[in-house]
């Protein structure tokens, strides 16, 4: 068997659903690309009551309950993230921001440093924040010291709505739309991107004179 290009966590919080299949799809493009790869839900955080009063929320979270929790390994691991999470009031959910707060120490001793990273959401309303929600992961990625790798316009298709911050879905007030294809495309098209760039970086990097420099 071929050596994977490089390692990449896929690290979501979903809900109903929608992130998580986004985060499918987000896994197959770096697959694709050859990359070995991790997918991981971080801890749910909300109470069983509001959970217990939404049958859509309560089913998804039984279903994945495969699915390994995140934890710092993952990230140590990898040579590039994509975070995926639902917009909240255009903003990260609650569940993936809380994951972010025990990265002190990760940060802290420069290990989170060098890594490609690259977000995925989705939101109830074509205006409901997915891009300040992905500006916001952003604004964590900086902090880290990460390379971020937004899939753009390339290609110059109509993907996910021409969001060049990073696959996004609309699922509706109700959340009723299921996610379609050109969701699922823009997310394997990106998870196929970040795996390319992180491998070209690990490549980059693995040499002396680079390493070298990287590490001043």
């Amino acid at each position: 068997m071929s050596e994977a290009c490089c390692r990449i966590a896929v690290v979501y919080y979903s809900a109903t659903g929608t992130v998580f299949a986004l985060a499918e799809a987000v896994r197959e493009g770096a697959l694709a690309a050859g990359a070995q790869v991790r997918l991981r839900r971080v801890e749910e955080i909300a109470p069983a009551s509001a959970i217990s009063r939404n049958r859509d929320w309560r089913e998804h979270l039984a279903a994945t309950r495969h699915v390994p929790v995140a934890t710092h390994e993952d990230l140590l691991w990898a040579d590039g993230v994509v975070f995926g999470t639902p917009a909240r009031f255009g903003n990260v959910a609650s569940q993936l921001k809380q994951f972010f707060d025990t990265l002190t120490g990760l940060w802290a001793r420069d290990q989170l440093v060098g890594k490609v990273y690259s977000p995925f959401t989705s939101s109830a309303s074509a205006h409901g924040g997915q891009e300040t929600t992905l500006l916001a992961l952003y604004n964590s990625v900086y902090h880290f010291g990460g390379v971020l790798v937004p899939p753009g316009f390339k290609g110059h298709a109509n993907d996910s709505g021409g969001n060049p911050y990073g696959a996004s879905h609309i699922t509706g007030e109700d959340g009723s739309i299921a996610v379609d294809e050109p969701a699922l495309a823009a997310a394997r098209a990106q998870g196929h991107r970040v795996a390319t760039m992180a491998a070209a970086l690990k490549t980059g990097l693995a040499q002396p004179r680079l390493a070298a420099e990287a590490a001043r």
